[in-house]
């Protein structure tokens, strides 16, 4: 009786995803709300609360968590990561100080205690790559000048995950300074050891791995995930962190295949990762913080447009780029409940959760709003006020150019540019 329970509830809820998939791709926004709400809709206090399955939605949730830093890992290669630390690590600060600051002093101010302002930093900090990923797509702006500033600002993100989740992990397991310092010198080692070796030896690796056969390629890179992920929560690493080294230690055409073949369980699994941190919010709990939630949303959605803008204009992107970039990394997602959910699980602070809730809602709503609407609105209040944005774009143009031209040659000037062109994005 309790197997057929399970069998009802779970296939309910995978129907209820894939149909609020389904609506979420024709209204063109992520899915990501959505789920979170039905996790509200089936947990304690819902309109339907889960009996026999919630324990095996708590085992899919946490593969869930893992397929997705392990997909992420598979985006990039340790020489990427490493280049782009190199000559992007300013970026990464800016974002850190401008992002990461408002949710840490959000969280004393409410009284919360240290360990949830660490916590809350890291919830405003990191923008969801999933969900920006999209958006540039669905925009068209793949190709856009900009974009590889975005892309570095989140590689830099998820790489500073590696450090960042080994510290969380620590604090809300309570443990002392020395045994946390010794958590951080794991994760750190572990971080240096596998990009030494994925620059060094990565091709062995995937060569290692490599099959003809997708069964057996799946199987592989998969139980190689998971056994490297249950390896580093045994040594008080994040099983998330040991999933990202192994994506990135892959490479090549084992990445590829693999990417492939595991999209759809990465999909799968994260939705029922988000059902599940649903699952343990309260709908009750979150109108006593929507106002925190909406304040904390409006600030560090700003934070993040000056940081894409800072980034953007050192790389001399023109002006329309800036704000382009700015408004592409408003939206949080994924990892922002990755990290409210180690709180949530280690019982740090009741409120955390359901503000973290309503926090991700607005964001993973307004951020495509931002990333589509931000430059047009820069442009018409710098027009309604003196034509700002123009001028500043031909002269940023004009100044782009002139970088670009050897010594002794004649270039356009901004007068110039200003009567024979038109400017353009």
């Amino acid at each position: 009786m309790h197997s057929a329970v399970l069998l009802i509830e779970f296939g309910a809820i995978i129907l209820c995803l894939g149909l609020l998939g389904r609506a979420a791709a024709r209204l063109r926004f992520s899915p990501i709300p959505l789920y979170l709400l039905a996790g509200l809709a089936f947990g304690e206090g819902g309109l339907l609360p889960l009996g026999a399955s919630e324990e095996f939605v708590a085992t899919g949730a946490e593969i869930g968590v893992i397929l997705l830093l392990l997909m992420l890992g598979l985006e990039y290669t340790a020489s990427d990561l490493v280049s782009n630390l190199k000559a992007h690590y300013p970026s990464g600060l800016v974002d850190f100080t401008l992002n990461a600051l408002p949710g840490a002093a959000a969280a004393l101010l409410l009284g919360w205690g240290p360990v949830a302002a660490v916590v809350l930093a890291g919830v405003t900090w990191i923008s969801s790559s999933g969900v920006i990923a999209k958006v540039l797509g669905d925009l068209g702006r793949v190709g856009n000048r900009e974009t590889p500033v975005i892309l570095s600002i989140l590689v830099l993100e998820d790489l500073a995950m590696a450090v960042y989740l080994p510290i969380v992990t620590a604090l809300v397991a309570g443990v002392g300074l020395a045994a946390g310092s010794v958590t951080l010198a794991i994760a750190l080692g572990a971080a240096g050891l596998v990009l030494f070796v994925a620059v060094r030896y990565g091709r062995v690796i995937s060569r290692f791995v490599s099959s003809d056969d997708p069964e057996k390629l799946l199987l592989v890179v998969l139980g190689l995930t998971i056994l490297v992920a249950g390896l580093a929560q045994q040594l008080q690493v994040s099983a998330a962190v040991g999933a990202f080294l192994v994506g990135i230690a892959l490479s090549g055409e084992v990445a590829e295949g693999a990417h492939t073949l595991l999209s759809p369980l990465r999909d799968l699994f994260a939705a029922i990762f988000f059902v599940f941190f649903g699952l343990h919010t309260d709908p009750a709990s979150i109108p006593p913080v929507l106002l925190p939630a909406l304040a904390l949303a409006v600030v560090t959605a700003l934070t993040k447009i000056a940081t894409g803008y800072w980034a953007a204009r050192r790389a001399g992107i023109s002006v329309k780029g800036r704000w382009r970039a700015g408004g592409a990394l408003v939206a949080r997602g994924e990892f922002s409940i990755v990290i409210a959910g180690l709180a949530v699980t280690a019982g740090i602070e009741p409120s955390l959760g359901p503000l973290a809730t309503a926090y991700v809602l607005i964001l993973v709503v307004l951020g495509p709003l931002t990333a589509r609407y931000t430059q047009p609105l820069a442009a018409r209040l710098a027009a309604r006020f003196g034509g700002g944005l123009r001028r500043a774009d031909v002269t940023g143009r004009f100044a782009e150019a002139e970088a670009r031209t050897a010594p002794g040659t004649e270039v356009e000037r901004p007068d110039d540019v200003r009567r024979q062109t038109t400017v353009a994005d």
